[in-house]
Parts: C-alpha cells; sequence; structure tokens
C-alpha cells in the first residue's frame, strides 16, 4: 500500500506541473524513512522536499509529508517544517494566505496551526490523543513541533483518502510554483475544489432567519458587498412595513428618537415636538400588533451611538420579559420593551477605520452578520477583475485587511470602457490609500502588476 500510495504523489506531482527529470532538472526531492523499524511507530514518513535540500539528513523549510503504517489503521497527510528549521521559507511562513490555504484542508479529525512561523508551537492533545493514531503516538509526537497542518486519512486509497492527499500536495504544488501552464492550474484547483466552500448558502437566506430569531442585526463588511440593499430585500421578504434611515457623524437623539424644532410655518417662533425614524417605527408597530416592522438603519457606526441611543439602549434585548422599568420615547409614548413584531437590520462598513468604535454592551444586543465580498452570476459581473483582486487580499491580507477588500459591487459594469473606469477611478485610488497607510504593503508589487497590466497606470510615479 506505501508503494501504492507513493506512485500516486509523484504522479500528482507530474500533474501539478512538478519536474523529475534528473538532478539537474527538478521540482523536488523525495525523502523516506520506511523501513520495517520506522514502521512499527519509529518515526516513519515518506514526503517531498525542497529541490535544493540534501537527499538525506535533515532539511530545512516546507515539505509535503505523510506519515504512514503497514496497519490497516489511519495515516496521516502534513505540510511540515524540517527539523532544520526556515532557511528560504520564513517569509512564506508569514504570509497570512498560506494559512488560509491549508486551513481549508481539515476537518475534525484535522489540525492547523494558528502561527506557522512559530516553531515552538506543539500539537494540540485534541489531535495527539486522537483514538484513531495513537498506533502512531510515537512517531506524531517526534515531530510534534513541526507540523503546520495535519489530517488524519482513514484509509489511503479510498476516495477520500486520496482527496485528503491529493489536495495537500495541490496546495504544496501552489505554494511551490510548480504549474506552468493552464492545465497544471485547473489541475491544481480542481485537487482544491471540493475544500473551498463555492456553495455557501445565501446571505439572504441566512439573515432572513437571523432576524426572525433574534430580531436585532447588524451586517458588517467591506464597501460594495451589498448590504444596503440586503437589508432592503429582506424587509421585503418579510413582508414588512419598513422605515429608512442614514447615520452621520452629525445624527443625534433628537434626530432618531424625539426632539423639539423650531416650526417654519408660523411668523412667530415656536417649537413642536418631532418624532424620529425609531419613535416613528415603535408607534406604528404598537398600532399595527399584526403587521412586521423593520426599522433599516445605514451605517450604524457612523454616529455617537450612546448619545443617539440614550436610555433607548436599555430596550435593546431580544429576549426582554416582564421589564420593570419604563423608557419614555415621546410625550405620549412610554414603554417597558420594544414591540414583538418590530425588527431592526443596521449596516456597518468595516473598511471606514475613522469610525466610532462599537462598545461590546451594544455588541450583545445585536446579532452581527458579516457580509463577505463574493463572485455572482449577474451577466455585466467582472469576474476574473474581482478573482484577481481576490486572490491578492486572500494571500496578503491579515485578518483586520480583509474588512478592507472591494466588494462585488466594485466590478459591476455594463461595457469593457465602463469596467476600465471603474478600475482606474474606484478601485485603483481606494487600493492606493490602503497602501499609504501602511496597509496590505507586502502586496504592493502584485497591485502594481495588476494595475500597469489592466489599465497602463503604476501605483506610484
Amino acid at each position: 500500500m506505501i508503494q501504492e500510495v507513493r506512485d500516486l504523489v509523484k504522479e500528482w506531482a507530474a500533474e501539478f506541473g512538478a519536474k523529475n527529470d534528473n538532478e539537474f532538472n527538478n521540482s523536488y526531492i523525495e525523502r523516506k524513512l520506511i523501513d520495517e523499524n520506522a514502521l512499527n511507530d519509529n518515526g516513519a514518513y515518506f514526503g517531498l522536499i525542497h529541490p535544493d535540500e540534501e537527499t538525506s539528513g535533515a532539511y530545512h523549510d516546507y515539505s509535503f509529508v505523510v506519515f504512514p503504517t503497514t496497519q490497516e489503521k489511519a495515516w496521516v497527510v502534513s505540510f511540515c517544517v524540517g527539523s532544520s528549521n526556515f532557511q528560504r521559507d520564513l517569509e512564506l511562513a508569514s504570509r497570512p494566505g498560506l494559512r488560509r490555504l491549508f486551513s481549508k484542508l481539515v476537518n475534525e479529525n484535522g489540525h492547523c496551526s494558528t502561527d506557522f512561523t512559530n516553531i515552538n508551537l506543539s500539537l494540540p492533545p485534541a489531535f495527539t490523543k486522537n483514538p484513531k493514531i495513537q498506533h502512531l503516538s510515537k512517531t506524531i509526537k517526534k515531530y510534534t513541533q513541526v507540523i503546520n497542518c495535519c489530517q488524519i486519512i482513514d484509509n489511503p486509497l479510498d476516495e477520500e483518502g486520496k482527496k485528503f492527499i491529493k489536495a495537500f500536495l495541490a496546495a504544496y504544488a501552489k505554494i511551490r510554483e510548480w504549474p506552468t501552464n493552464p492545465q497544471h492550474r485547473s489541475a491544481v484547483s480542481k485537487a482544491l475544489k471540493p475544500f473551498q466552500n463555492e456553495m455557501l448558502e445565501d446571505d439572504r437566506d441566512l439573515i432572513f432567519e437571523l432576524l426572525k430569531e433574534r430580531r436585532f442585526v447588524i451586517l458588517q463588511g467591506p464597501p460594495g458587498t451589498g448590504k444596503t440593499t440586503i437589508a432592503k430585500e429582506i424587509a421585503t421578504k418579510s413582508s414588512a412595513k419598513s422605515f429608512f434611515t442614514q447615520f452621520h457623524a452629525e445624527t443625534t437623539y433628537s434626530d432618531f428618537i424625539y426632539g423639539i424644532r423650531p416650526s417654519l410655518n408660523s411668523d412667530d417662533l415656536t417649537y413642536e415636538g418631532r418624532m424620529g425614524n425609531l419613535a416613528e417605527a415603535v408607534l406604528y408597530s404598537r398600532e399595527n400588533p399584526s403587521e412586521k416592522v423593520v426599522l433599516i438603519i445605514d451605517e450604524i457606526n457612523r454616529a455617537n451611538l450612546s448619545n443617539v441611543l440614550g436610555p433607548v439602549f436599555y430596550l435593546f434585548e431580544h429576549k426582554m420579559k416582564n421589564a420593570d422599568v419604563s423608557i419614555q420615547i415621546t410625550p405620549e409614548l412610554e414603554i417597558k420593551e420594544l414591540p414583538s413584531n418590530f425588527c431592526v437590520i443596521a449596516t456597518m462598513n468595516t473598511a471606514d477605520r475613522s469610525l466610532a468604535v462599537v462598545d461590546f454592551a451594544l455588541r450583545r444586543r445585536f446579532a452581527w452578520y458579516t457580509v463577505k465580498p463574493k463572485p455572482i452570476s449577474a451577466s455585466n459581473f467582472y469576474k476574473d477583475d474581482f478573482n484577481i483582486i481576490a486572490e491578492i487580499f486572500d494571500w496578503h491580507a491579515t485578518s483586520n485587511e480583509l474588512n478592507l477588500q472591494p466588494g462585488q459591487g466594485y466590478f459591476l459594469a455594463d461595457s469593457d470602457e465602463e469596467m476600465e473606469n471603474r478600475i482606474r477611478y474606484e478601485i485603483f485610488p481606494l487600493i492606493r490609500e490602503y497602501l499609504q497607510e501602511g496597509l496590505l504593503t507586502s502586496a504592493v508589487e502584485e497591485f502594481n502588476s495588476y494595475f500597469i497590466k489592466r489599465i497602463d497606470q503604476p501605483l506610484f510615479e
């Protein structure tokens, strides 16, 4: 069985573009320790390492490694650092996209390290003590500090087992840049595709169910992901009476809830009370208890929320019952809880870093749903441009910087000329601003190459 899997690995490596012609034209060196003594839980392995390493002894940098057994029991496939630590791959290890790539390849019987640059991290007991691999316990313990990502394989030659081994090898091929033509790249993509979660449920369906359960929901995400459009569509899908407002830096309690304003319809200076959007929506909910009501608050974090909400903040508890505190919304309206038919959908742009910080008390009162950039099937969607930008972000962006990725709305255009203008006058200035603020700096060359090829314009003159 071991020889059969080794042959498959070499076959797949060639399919992914690896060369193994002679000692001067190799994409990898195969290493193995599979004698009878090693296979008795004494460090047996086989795998592929960097072609510049020696053919024996300790080696550096990343490798694709399989830990086999002659028993009819589980194997382990892994992505490892050589025991001699990093020589060429430390910069690669620091890329957020490397961990993202491999983290998608494991399930509950696998593990992916939180920090690929830290060689002092050991595998957690949840993995090492898994009953499926106790026959490999000494071997796994021996290599515990060099394994960045690993997956238990019940049977390396069934379809599920081959799927995992091939995906780990495809990921290794990708970072080693083996593919040199469309066929190679297609083979890598095909091996990784089962792990890409492309068939996610539609945001609208998930948000609709979340709103029914929690009533108060905030949609957060980068610009262009359609948060406001989704909020309006959810209100329509709910067959609800909708109220809409957009917060800004000067929004106040009197704007949103209730305030006194001068009358402009009188020769004398007089004042009149005026209900804000919240008061109007709540009053309508009370007067129409059989009708669903949704208040949409666009850009909720652009205002000082403590000032805008005031004591009404207390009412935003989705399971509040029998409250003993009354909150006065208007001089004529005092309530202990928000009507059960009243819901709120708010939106928040995660790319706007100048906005007010949302405190933990507000976070507890709302359910939070992240709307991420994703390809769409519209005929006027420029998928190739979206994918290039998405891949650069996926590889270089930290978790926080992912909140800056332009959403799919930036890539909608009715002609090539319009799309080129969107890149030149919207996406290009946005990316350049990020870089000037010290964000995504490791991606500067890839962004620059894309803009030169696409619109013949370098990022910096």
